[in-house]
C-alpha cells in the first residue's frame, strides 16, 4: 500500500511548493511524480483486472492524465511568467482522484449489506 500513497504526496508536495512560491521545484516534483503515477496505475488496473478492486485503478488512471497535463502545461509556460491555472487544476484533480478510494475506504462501513438466510427460516420452508 506504501507505493500507492507516493504519488499524492508528490503531488501535494508539488502543490505546497506552488503556494509557496517556488515554482521550479513543483516543476520537478510533478515531473518525479510521473512513473510512481504510472506504477500506481498499472498496479491499481492489474488488481481491478484480477478482481481485487477496480476503483483503485479507475482513479489512479485519470489523476496519471492529470498529472502528465501539469507538466506538459507547466513546460509549455513562458519562462519567468505565473503558473498557468490549468497546471494547479490538474495537480488538484489529482489529488481529487487519488482521495477517492481513500473515501470509499472510510465509507465502507456504513454500505449496507445483504442479509444472510437463518437456518431456522430454512427449516420452515
Amino acid at each position: 500500500m506504501a507505493p500507492r500513497l507516493l504519488p499524492p504526496g508528490l503531488a501535494l508536495c508539488a502543490l505546497l511548493a506552488d503556494a509557496a512560491g517556488l515554482h521550479g521545484l513543483s516543476f520537478w516534483v510533478v515531473l518525479v511524480a510521473l512513473p510512481a503515477a504510472a506504477a500506481a496505475c498499472f498496479v491499481g488496473v492489474s488488481d481491478g483486472l484480477a478482481g481485487s478492486g477496480w476503483l483503485v485503478g479507475a482513479t489512479a488512471t485519470p489523476a496519471l492524465f492529470f498529472l502528465v497535463l501539469g507538466s506538459a502545461v507547466r513546460e509549455a509556460a513562458a519562462r519567468g511568467s505565473g503558473v498557468p491555472t490549468l497546471a494547479v487544476t490538474a495537480v488538484v484533480g489529482a489529488l481529487v482522484l487519488y482521495a477517492v478510494p481513500a473515501f470509499a475506504w472510510l465509507l465502507e462501513p456504513l454500505r449496507p449489506r445483504p442479509r444472510a438466510r437463518t437456518t431456522a427460516a430454512r427449516a420452515h420452508s
